[in-house]
């Protein structure tokens, strides 16, 4: 019996090519370290008789290393392995290890020190944010210097050509959770799979925008100036032509913004804003002021600084050991998991796009002078606002962890968001302050007519007050959208835009001109804030409730 019991041992039910051999337990197998001299061929040998007693998620690994009975031993080959294996364990100790502290992030520092990493992060991050602003902005300056018309025209033509971008927002917060998530369980194949089906999706709806512009660019910004002012329409229509060029490489590039977002990575969108804006500013001033090109030499500047700036973000990604040039058509399924995420998002933007949109067609109604003041003001609070984009990537890449992750801790959760919003607040009253001072006291940057110099100092409170909330508000949507509360931010939005466009019509019927418009877009702005607000320190809110079960039906039936 105990002859028979030792034959049909594990370690013997294969041939033994030793049979002088002393068996002795391997040090990998059963235990992380060991002071036993075992040879390293018994160590090699005894894995290839040990496979029964290895994990099955183990196994895999040490396939490799059986030896079947016509194979010869080689010493210096299993010293090699044993020395690879040895190699891969301490490999993936250390990336264990990076995965834990990266994990941690945020949690659990000191609320100073949460403020630093913050700034670090939200500070080249802001690039992906400025670069579409900042190149409206330098149209605007340059082509205030030569025309008033032309500068009254670039208001109607930015609304076809950068806030209907927004719409497509949605495509950069997809592409940045489902990055962000994929990575989180290390699997770098899937986080290019999902890349390849969001640049499909971003290249199909870039073209699509180039096809709605080419047909029907001329009609919205006849629209968009009413009958009054026709004579903006020839302008405003070559300047939307020439910069719907770059639709599909705008949407594309935002993908690859995203996704190196999602990676943790700021620093590719603060490069490609500098170069992009290099070429806008050159282009800008050659065309439009030594070549006297006018509005149609400041559209070629912007359009090729976007095409530059989308080729450097997927050469950004392309180094990172993906392929952003490889796209994949998605299933259905696939595009229904995008569109779950992203439909709340859609309508977020929407309602915001739809409100500007509102804010831009009473104020074109007001006179040329009126709607090149807008024009100045509009697009330097867009320059100012998006500073405070990147505090909403950060609520969403570092806040899933403590709300929902497995370093689950609510509490941190919201000494987080306290970070966020005193930020928030201090770079309000920051922007706020040179926001205004700027358009007040340096108004010839933009126009030296002083009708339209004028018009602009009249809106100057509102101005503040609309600008130095704004940080805060993104950071509290931010927080909301991490904790997949998507449905109360589609709502909320939609209610904001139903209140702030009654009162665009008040103010606007009741003949406060332009500042009146102006009160609307502050009493938009602070009804954002609040509503946020009161949501995330409400006791059922997604800080403070332990029961996300309620958050992720929303969810479901939002979309």
């Amino acid at each position: 019996m105990q002859a028979k019991a030792l034959l049909t041992h594990p370690f013997l039910t294969r041939p033994l090519l030793n049979p002088n051999l002393k068996l002795r337990p391997s040090p990998s197998v059963f235990t992380k370290k060991s002071t036993l001299s075992t040879p390293r061929f018994h160590q090699s040998f005894l894995r290839s008789c040990s496979r029964n007693f290895v994990p099955q998620n183990q196994s895999s690994k040490l396939k490799r290393y059986c030896i079947s009975p016509s194979q010869e031993l080689n010493f210096e080959s299993n010293e090699a392995l044993v020395e690879e294996e040895e190699e891969e364990e301490k490999e993936e100790d250390e990336e264990e290890v990076r995965v834990e502290i990266e994990a941690e992030g945020l949690a659990n520092q000191s609320i100073w020190n949460q403020m630093k990493e913050i700034v670090m992060f939200t500070g080249p991050a802001s690039g992906l944010w400025i670069c579409g602003p900042l190149m409206s902005l330098i149209d605007t300056a340059v082509i205030g210097q030569g025309s008033s018309i032309e500068l009254a025209a670039l208001g109607p033509a930015t609304v076809v050509c950068d806030y209907m971008g927004y719409v497509f927002m949605f495509l950069s917060v997809a592409t940045s959770n489902m990055v962000a998530t994929s990575l989180a369980r290390r699997d770098k194949n899937e986080v290019q799979h999902q890349i390849s089906i969001l640049l499909f999706i971003g290249l199909i709806c870039g073209f699509l925008m180039l096809f709605v512009t080419r047909l029907f660019g001329s009609q919205a910004i006849t629209a968009f100036s009413g009958t009054k002012n026709a004579h903006l329409v020839p302008a405003g229509n070559a300047y939307v032509q020439i910069r719907g060029l770059a639709w599909p490489a705008v949407l594309v590039g935002w993908v690859a913004q995203s996704a190196s977002l999602g990676m943790k990575d700021s620093w590719g969108p603060l490069k490609a804003l500098a170069v992009a804006t290099a070429i806008n500013g050159i282009g800008d001033v050659v065309l439009c002021i030594f070549l006297g090109y006018g509005v149609a030499g400041a559209a070629w500047a912007t359009m090729v600084s976007q095409v530059v700036a989308a080729y450097m973000m997927i050469e950004a990604l392309n180094k990172k050991g993906y392929n952003a040039f490889s796209i994949s058509i998605p299933s259905l399924n696939e595009l229904l998991a995008v569109l779950t995420l992203a439909a709340p998002v859609f309508v977020t933007m929407m309602s915001k796009v739809a409100f500007y949109s509102l804010l831009i067609y009473f104020a074109t109604s007001m006179g040329t002078h009126t709607v090149a003041a807008h024009q100045v003001m509009l697009q330097t609070l867009g320059m100012c606002a998006v500073w405070g984009e990147p505090l909403s990537q950060t609520a969403q890449s570092f806040m899933p962890e403590l709300i929902c992750g497995v370093n689950h801790n609510l509490s941190k959760a919201r000494l987080l968001l306290k970070s966020l919003v005193t930020i928030g607040a201090t770079l309000g009253l920051v922007l706020g302050i040179i926001g205004t001072a700027v358009p007040c006291f340096y108004p010839n940057i933009f126009t030296p007519d002083p009708k339209v110099i004028q018009e602009m100092h009249k809106v100057l409170l509102p101005y503040f007050l609309a600008l130095a909330v704004t940080p805060s508000t993104h950071s509290l949507e931010g927080t909301l959208l991490a904790g997949r509360d998507l449905r109360f931010i589609s709502l909320s939005m939609c209610g904001c835009f139903a209140f702030g466009a009654l009162l665009l019509l008040l103010m606007s019927t009741r003949g406060y001109g332009l500042p009146g418009c102006w009160f609307a877009l502050v009493g938009f702005q602070w009804a954002r804030f609040s509503l946020s607000l009161q949501r995330l320190l409400s006791p059922n809110g997604i800080l403070y409730s332990e029961d996300l079960r309620q958050y992720e039906a929303k969810k479901l039936r939002a979309a």
